[in-house]
C-alpha cells in the first residue's frame, strides 16, 4: 500500500504515521531526518494583537490519478489544476501547523506528519528559525487525528516532541483517535500522548482567543479553530477543505477521505459562502504556503485569494 492509498483510508488515525512506501508493501517508509529550515518556511502574520507564525513542515505531492485522488474526476481535476496555472498531473498539498502567541500561551495548531507521508520533517526546523523551542508549546490542538497532523507529536525515539505542552482534541475525534491507534498496534504511542489529552466538548472555548469550531464530514469530531483578537478573525480550516484550487473550485465534489461525505460538501460550501461574505480570513493547512487569504465569489463560484504570493 502506498502511502496516498493509506491517506485515503478511512481508518487512518496514528497507523499513518507508519505508512508504507510506495516502492515496496513490505517495508515500511522510514520517517525523514529533521531537516534544516529556511526563510521560506516561516510566515510571521498578526491576527489582531496576536502574533501568528506559518510553520512548513512539508508537501504531499498526490499522483491525480485513480486510486491515489480523494477526486474521482481526475479529467475535471487536471481541467482546474491546469486552468490555475499547474501541471495536472499531480496535487501538491502543503502541510503547515500554525503557531500562535497568546498572552502567556504558545500555541500550536497541529503537528505535521513528523517525516511520514512523503514530508520533509521540517517543523521543528521552522519552529527554532520562529524563535520558540519545542519545550515552550503550552499548548496543541489538533484539527483530527490524520497522520498528516498528529505525526509530530512523538519522535522517533517515541518521547514526545512537545513535553510541556497539553494537548487538546474534541472528545469525539479523541474517542476516534483512540479506537484507531488500538487497531493499529500503536498502544505505545498511545500511551505517552494519553496523560497529556485533555478533551474538550465539540465548539468549546479552548484558549482566551481561540475557540473550536466542529466542521462536520473529515473525521468524527474534526475541529477548525477560531482565533478572534478585537475586530480580526482567521479561521484554521484543518482538513475542511485540501486543495486551493479543487476544494474551493469544486465543493460538491465528494472527497474520499471524508468519513461523511454528504457533511463534508454541506461544510464546504458552508465556509465557502461565509468567508466570501464576511471578514473572515482563513487559514488553510494544506493551501500554498503560508496559507493565509480570504474566499472570493467569481462568477457562479468561489476562488482562494492569498494575502500572500505563495513561497517555494
Amino acid at each position: 500500500m502506498n502511502v496516498h492509498a493509506r491517506l485515503a483510508a478511512a481508518a487512518l488515525i496514528l497507523a499513518s504515521i507508519a505508512a508504507c512506501s510506495a516502492e515496496a508493501d513490505k517495508a515500511a517508509a522510514p520517517a525523514a531526518a529533521p531537516a534544516t529550515a529556511t526563510r521560506s518556511d516561516v510566515y510571521a502574520f498578526r491576527i489582531g494583537a496576536l502574533e501568528a507564525t506559518a510553520l512548513k513542515d512539508g508537501e504531499i505531492a498526490l499522483p491525480n490519478a485513480a486510486n491515489e485522488s480523494p477526486w474521482a474526476d481526475t479529467a475535471g481535476a487536471r481541467t482546474a489544476l491546469m486552468a490555475a496555472g499547474q501541471a495536472g498531473d499531480v496535487i501538491h498539498l502543503s502541510v503547515q501547523p500554525l503557531l500562535v502567541r497568546d498572552g502567556d500561551s504558545v500555541v500550536l495548531i497541529d503537528t505535521g506528519a513528523g517525516g511520514r507521508m512523503g514530508t520533509q520533517n521540517k517543523l521543528m526546523a521552522s519552529l527554532r528559525a520562529a524563535g520558540v523551542d519545542p519545550a515552550q508549546v503550552t499548548d496543541i490542538l489538533i484539527s483530527h487525528a490524520h497522520g498528516d497532523h498528529v505525526g509530530g507529536l512523538a519522535g522517533a525515539d517515541g518521547r514526545l516532541a512537545f513535553p510541556n505542552a497539553v494537548i487538546r482534541i474534541s472528545e469525539p475525534e479523541w474517542e476516534y483517535m483512540k479506537a484507531g491507534a488500538a487497531k493499529a498496534g500503536e498502544a505505545a504511542l498511545l500511551a505517552a500522548v494519553t496523560p497529556k489529552v485533555q478533551p474538550f466538548a465539540p465548539g468549546a472555548q479552548v484558549t482566551p482567543s481561540i475557540k473550536a469550531v466542529p466542521l462536520a464530514g473529515h473525521t468524527p469530531g474534526h475541529s477548525g479553530y477560531e482565533i478572534v483578537s478585537a475586530t480580526d478573525r482567521l479561521l484554521y480550516l484543518g482538513d475542511a477543505l485540501h486543495s486551493s484550487i479543487i476544494s474551493v473550485q469544486r465543493p460538491e465534489w465528494v472527497n474520499g477521505w471524508d468519513t461523511d461525505s454528504a457533511a463534508g460538501v454541506a461544510t464546504r460550501q458552508g465556509l465557502l459562502s461565509r468567508g466570501a461574505t464576511g471578514a473572515l480570513r482563513i487559514y488553510g493547512g494544506h493551501f500554498p504556503f503560508p496559507g493565509v487569504g480570504r474566499f472570493q465569489r467569481r462568477d457562479d463560484g468561489f476562488v482562494w485569494v492569498p494575502e500572500t504570493a505563495a513561497q517555494p
